[in-house]
């Protein structure tokens, strides 16, 4: 299985967007899609999604999306061009307890992309793409944690010189290439050309130690 994940430095900042995106320029990948996301935290959020049904009890809840024409973000995906599209909703914490499902959840899939910073913990993916907002002074903690570990960065104009970001380190964005996205989160051809040839020329993505 070969892997993308999208994370980024906020919410609604457009991570679904380029998710859709990469799926319409690179449609010949027969995607499966995966968005995570942590309910509790996130409940304003999910109010508005169409099957905010998980009981609370559970630690997590995947499900897979087939309406191809309706308003969540997995419908997007799937109307993008996806083959198959999950919702993986976990309580904060409950992460690990997930993934052992989710990997059987995609054992048959050969290129799955992840909308997600926190995953990164568990996998090692061939292209690792942050998404960052100058504008929004919110940097999540799981978007800090990972930034070294970013093959390439997407930033929202008018770029980095413009960020509010004054206690967060970008050293560890140094040498590696930035791509500047308008607002409109149209993915150019040389972003998609970067992740076809990471797909191309790395081996399978890697699960790490511990999950």
């Amino acid at each position: 299985m070969k892997m993308v994940v999208v994370g980024g430095n906020s919410r609604d900042i457009g991570k679904t967007s380029v998710v859709a995106g990469l799926i319409r320029a690179l449609p010949h990948y027969r995607w499966t899609a995966i968005k995570l996301t942590q309910y509790p935290a996130e409940s304003v959020y999910l109010a508005n999604e169409e099957h905010n049904d998980t009981p609370p009890e559970q630690p997590f809840v995947i499900q897979e999306e087939v309406d191809r024409s309706g308003k969540t973000d997995t419908s997007r995906f799937l109307g993008a061009g996806a083959r198959r599209a999950l919702w993986v909703r976990v309580r904060p914490g409950a992460l690990a307890m997930a993934i052992p499902a989710l990997r059987q959840a995609i054992v048959h899939d050969e290129y799955v992309i992840v909308e997600s910073n926190s995953i990164l913990r568990f996998y090692q993916p061939n292209v690792y793409l942050t998404l960052l907002d100058p504008a929004q002074k919110d940097f999540k903690p799981s978007a800090q944690e990972f930034l070294h570990r970013a093959d390439a960065c997407l930033v929202l104009e008018p770029g980095l010189k413009h960020s509010r970001w004054e206690d967060i380190p970008l050293d560890s964005l140094r040498n590696k290439p930035v791509f500047l996205i308008g607002r409109d989160l149209l993915i150019a051809t040389e972003i998609a050309a970067f992740v076809e040839k990471r797909l191309l020329t790395t081996g399978d993505a890697l699960v790490l130690a511990g999950s």
